[in-house]
């Protein structure tokens, strides 16, 4: 198998942007989901703004230009909100942003919680009028949300599959003892950090694979209404051989070595039935996406009400980073025996809380 295709979504909620390369980290691909808008409810309280709810979050596309990421909001043919000029400007936010001078709110994002900066008035006016309704544009900075759960892959129970190309007694070590480091002489006792995310809703991955959208789209009777896999905002794209392998996939070896630990499945929502074109749920088939997963990928024992597509991932035990090109080999070198449920509360304000550095 390959890696078809690599996707980073700075501003969470708004479109992606493709690349042919990425530097992966700890909490996803470099730069992604760094940065979140919030709508401004009546009573005061913050509403995050994703496709789910927000639709017209589709037509805002940024594009990563040097140090900045350039955002342009596309008017549909059908307007969502009245012509503003701030619709003809392009924002420029700057990836790394001084943090002097800017105030921190804490954002609860399904429990996870995180001082986070507000950008400023220049921000929020911009996407306020794009919007048209008031809006706070925040970013996470050097602050870290906590993984709830059984999300990250420590706990996770595996199975063998084929051994990765470094051998297989370093691959029994590491199956063994849980991902530890090991020097000569004995068992480093030296643990990584725990895992943690930016503003991405449970993980710090989402894999997919092209073998099981062409599974999807089958299902359409008109083909024009075939989606892409944009619809499934993924971070990593692989070709895969088999429809809907990757939900038993627990580890993927990318250019000769373990680089993603996979753990849960993707649970989906309606933002699948947004149609792109025009900022709104699609009429007709456009709009039928979710109800045709529904048919028999409801397959989470933990959430058995929603339909799955894809798997959540974090970087393997000890590793700090790794570079990923499309093109580059992949291979499943672990698997699990069954699916895995899902058991993160996010509706549970009883387990919300901060990130603890260890």
């Amino acid at each position: 198998m390959k890696v078809t295709g690599i996707w980073v979504y700075p501003i969470k909620g708004l479109c992606g942007i493709p690349l042919h390369n990425a530097r992966l980290g700890p909490e996803g691909v470099q730069y992604d989901r760094r940065f979140m808008l919030f709508k401004v409810k009546e009573n005061g309280d913050l509403q995050k703004l994703q496709l789910d709810r927000f639709p017209a979050c589709s037509r805002f596309v940024p594009e990563l230009v040097g140090d900045d990421i350039h955002v342009r909001y596309m008017p549909p043919e059908v307007p969502l909100v009245p012509w503003c000029p701030e619709q003809s400007v392009v924002l420029r936010v700057p990836l790394d942003p001084n943090l002097s001078g800017l105030d921190k709110q804490v954002i609860n994002l399904h429990q996870a919680l995180v001082n986070a900066y507000r950008m400023g008035d220049s921000f929020d006016k911009w996407f306020t009028a794009c919007f048209g309704f008031e809006t706070i544009f925040f970013y996470i900075g050097d602050e870290r949300r906590p993984v709830l759960g059984t999300n990250s892959p420590r706990s996770q129970p595996m199975v063998a599959a084929a051994p990765p190309t470094q051998g297989w007694l370093p691959y029994l070590y590491s199956y063994i003892w849980g991902g530890y480091n090991y020097v000569w002489g004995g068992r480093d006792q030296r643990q990584a950090e725990p895992d943690w995310l930016a503003f991405a809703d449970m993980a710090a991955y989402l894999v997919v694979t092209e073998k099981s959208l062409r599974n999807v789209n089958a299902r359409f009777s008109n083909t024009d209404n075939a989606v892409d896999i944009v619809k499934f905002r993924p971070n990593v794209v692989v070709d895969g051989e088999v429809d809907f392998d990757e939900d038993f996939w627990a580890e993927l070896s990318i250019g000769g070595r373990p680089v993603l630990a996979l753990t849960k499945l993707c649970d989906r929502c309606t933002s699948l039935n947004v149609d792109y074109d025009t900022g709104r749920f699609g009429e007709g088939e456009k709009g039928t996406l979710l109800k045709k997963l529904m048919a028999d990928r409801r397959v989470d024992r933990g959430a058995k009400w929603e339909p799955v597509f894809g798997k959540y991932a974090f970087l393997v035990d000890g590793l700090d980073g790794a570079d990923v090109s499309v093109g580059d080999e992949v291979a499943v070198t672990r698997r699990t025996a069954e699916r895995p449920a899902a058991d993160w509360a996010y509706t549970d304000k009883t387990i919300a809380r901060f990130y603890r550095y260890s």
